[in-house]
């Protein structure tokens, strides 16, 4: 296998684990804008001024992802 077939396969990777990682932050995103609009979820930041920390943590983790996804797939 030359240098250069070995650097594409790796690229290869790279960009599918960028999609891969695109897909997940936006379902967490999709779980996390929907918790906060669940009821309970409405209460508690009503009283609190917060959303809940497991909701906190799919908005936080989907952005996360996402972002690292984008920069992996159009990275060079």
């Amino acid at each position: 296998m030359s240098s250069d077939s070995k650097e594409k396969i790796v690229m290869n990777q790279n960009k599918m684990l960028g999609v891969v990682l695109l897909v997940i932050g936006a379902i967490a995103l999709y779980f996390g804008f929907n918790a906060t609009n669940a009821p309970m979820e409405e209460v508690t930041e009503a009283f609190t001024g917060k959303y809940s920390d497991q909701t906190m943590l799919y908005l936080i983790g989907g952005a996360v992802a996402g972002v690292a996804g984008l920069v992996m797939l159009f990275r060079k």
